[in-house]
């Protein structure tokens, strides 16, 4: 069964979803007491404002304002994802923890977005949804590299080092 979604839903959809990622990445890195993990947060939050905006100049609608001033709106307090870094943070939270939640976090946006794009018969609001899977996937990959490394577990640059031949 195919969803029905206009590209503009679809534009606007992933407009908001990046700003809201981007949301996260920025409160983690104000968090990040590790030089880093700080530095990826805030590439990964560079990195979603700059999606944002590709998605924002192709997006025919007027309801949002300017990309600057939809950026510049105050974070959503209902997104799952600022709310488990705020109650971790109570909790004593880490740096540990704030990529924990981003690993969990993209992983399951990735499966939701390839699962949405699988019910769209639109070829151009598929696109879409294929696209922010895949850029979803490579900031996973990014957070869970970082991770590792601050872990102390072998990072793929330290593999040859592991790895005999």
């Amino acid at each position: 069964m195919t969803q029905q979604f206009n590209l503009n839903e679809a534009l606007k959809q992933a407009i908001q979803t990046e700003k809201d990622v981007m949301d996260f990445y920025n409160r983690a890195a104000e968090i990040t007491q590790n030089p880093k993990g700080k530095q990826v947060f805030k590439t990964l939050a560079k990195d979603e404002h700059e999606h944002a905006s590709h998605f924002f100049q192709v997006y025919p609608g007027k309801d949002l304002g300017t990309f600057d001033e939809f950026m510049a709106r105050p974070p959503q307090a209902n997104i799952a994802m600022q709310q488990d870094l705020e109650k971790a943070l109570k909790e004593g939270g880490t740096d540990r923890k704030a990529m924990e939640i981003a690993m969990r976090e993209e992983e399951l946006l990735e499966k939701n977005l390839r699962a949405t794009a699988a019910q769209i018969s639109d070829s151009k609001v598929k696109a879409v949804f294929e696209k922010m899977a895949k850029e979803t996937n490579h900031h996973y990959q990014i957070i869970e590299s970082e991770y590792a490394r601050i872990m102390g577990m072998v990072h793929e640059t330290d593999i040859n080092t592991f790895v005999r031949e």
